[in-house]
């Protein structure tokens, strides 16, 4: 089975998100956290205050998009960063729990910002060891 982790890759201008895990949930959790990392170290925030966020898409690769693009909003929205997902999909729904804080510039450090998640590079797929892999490009 596939531990559950996640990693950067290169994409010209931009930055690629790998999520894996040992289920659909846990990979895409874990892109989540490689979506914080863009922006801050996640061993940085506390994760105190919860953000509930739903999303709904025809297929997982879209709804990967909208689940990347909703935690984008959240941060942005609510001056915040995320270092715990507690992530439900079923069929093309999904209902997740984002814990993190407020932005402390000095504490958190902030690197880029994150504009949005895209379509290139996207794949969510079951792997032949039995875990799962959420994959795309942000557009920073």
């Amino acid at each position: 089975m596939t531990a559950a982790r996640w990693e950067h890759f290169e994409h010209q201008a931009d930055i690629g998100l790998r999520g894996y895990g040992a289920t659909l949930d846990e990979a895409f959790a874990q892109i989540a956290l490689a979506l914080t990392a863009v922006v801050a170290d996640p061993e940085s925030v506390r994760a105190e205050q919860p953000v509930e966020i739903r999303c709904s898409a025809s297929d997982a690769e879209t709804l990967l998009v909208d689940w990347l693009n909703a935690l984008v909003y959240e941060m942005a929205a609510r001056r915040m960063v995320f270092s715990r997902f507690d992530v439900r999909v079923e069929d093309s729904s999904l209902r997740a729990t984002a814990r993190g804080e407020t932005i402390e510039p000095a504490r958190h450090r902030p690197g880029v910002e994150v504009k949005a998640a895209t379509y290139h590079a996207l794949a969510v797929r079951h792997e032949s060891d039995g875990g799962w892999l959420a994959q795309c490009v942000v557009d920073v």
